[in-house]
């Protein structure tokens, strides 16, 4: 039998100041077999949320070479680590912190935990907590560090909102709508995130999560269409991922779809001629690129371009209202 035992640090920190304000949790699981990786293979695995289609997740582990793998949290408990155990997918260990201070993200004993491991998930939830407690400290460099020594780093929901160069941090609290922010390309609910995680083949990458379900396309055409105003940079893309569904990225930058439920990816891409967008305006926009990606596609982040596309549409962004037409693919 498994069994999860909570860290004595965290009961000795709750001794001493009462567990409202312990820094951190840490969980983790008895009783498995194995042994830290001796080879790990470098990979992001990007998941849009809800029920983990099983085989990314077992390419995830391979990356790992079934090694340690660390849970980061900024809520919850053992949700996530019991979802990896069940999956029975060959991790030598596992175990979860979970953040509720920002001086535990320079904390020794968790960096130290975070050195240890072949591969580390951030799981869902609100990523503005991710982000204030995270944001350039030791932990956001070491997640950096990671990935460049050749190890495996995925996220999911909220963890995924975070792992590209530009991120909607949802720091007010909410989750705009497509609607608002289309209304509203620079409301106080449009909080978009610089400067978080510079992940390779994400450096010109926003993501969102819950993509089709939650009618998310107007709003990351609206976080495109804005930085890539802010930055000159018509190169600017959003990857928005479904539920059920998820992209693993290869070391060379392609990445494959896997999903559960016929879900997508979805690749938007703002005109080569960037049309202002001005801040006290609704969203006007023309000639936004959408691909999408599904089971037989192959995405390559290096160039933005899609193998075997699911679909492309063309989007028109007219005072806050959006229309698409389908493209005829040759």
């Amino acid at each position: 039998m498994r069994l999860i035992h909570v860290s004595v640090v965290w009961l000795w920190l709750c001794l001493l100041s009462g567990c409202a304000t312990t820094a951190y949790q840490h969980f983790e699981v008895s009783g498995l077999a194995g042994a830290p990786a001796k080879h790990t293979r470098p990979g992001l695995l990007l998941m849009g949320g809800g029920e983990w289609p099983p085989p990314a997740v077992a390419w995830f582990a391979e990356q790992a070479g079934h090694g340690r793998l660390v849970i980061l949290r900024a809520a919850g408990t053992t949700e996530v680590q019991d979802d990896f155990v069940q999956g029975n997918f060959g991790f030598s260990s596992i175990e979860t912190l979970i953040f509720h201070s920002r001086s535990a993200a320079s904390d020794p004993i968790v960096l130290a935990r975070l050195r240890q491991a072949d591969a580390i998930f951030i799981g869902g939830g609100d990523q503005s907590k991710y982000v204030r407690a995270w944001q350039h400290t030791p932990l956001s460099r070491l997640l950096e560090e990671h990935v460049a020594a050749g190890k495996p780093l995925g996220g999911t929901s909220a963890g995924l909102a975070i792992l590209g160069a530009y991120s909607y941090g949802a720091m007010d609290g909410g989750s705009v709508l497509s609607r608002t922010a289309l209304r509203a390309p620079y409301g106080t609910q449009v909080t978009l995130v610089e400067n978080f995680l510079h992940l390779p083949h994400l450096s010109a990458v926003i993501t969102d999560s819950h993509f089709a379900i939650r009618q998310r396309l107007g709003r990351l055409i609206t976080f495109v269409a804005r930085l890539s105003q802010q930055h000159h940079d018509p190169a600017i893309v959003g990857l928005g991922v479904d539920e059920q569904a998820a992209l693993c990225v290869e070391a060379d930058g392609t990445a494959h779809l896997y999903t559960n439920t016929g879900g997508y990816a979805w690749l938007v891409r703002a005109p080569r001629t960037l049309t202002r967008v001005a801040p006290n305006a609704p969203l006007s926009v023309s000639d936004v690129s959408i691909t999408g990606i599904d089971v037989d596609s192959t995405l390559d982040l290096n160039t933005m371009s899609v193998l075997h596309p699911a679909f492309q549409w063309a989007a028109t962004v007219t005072a806050g209202k959006l229309l698409t037409t389908r493209v005829e693919m040759l």
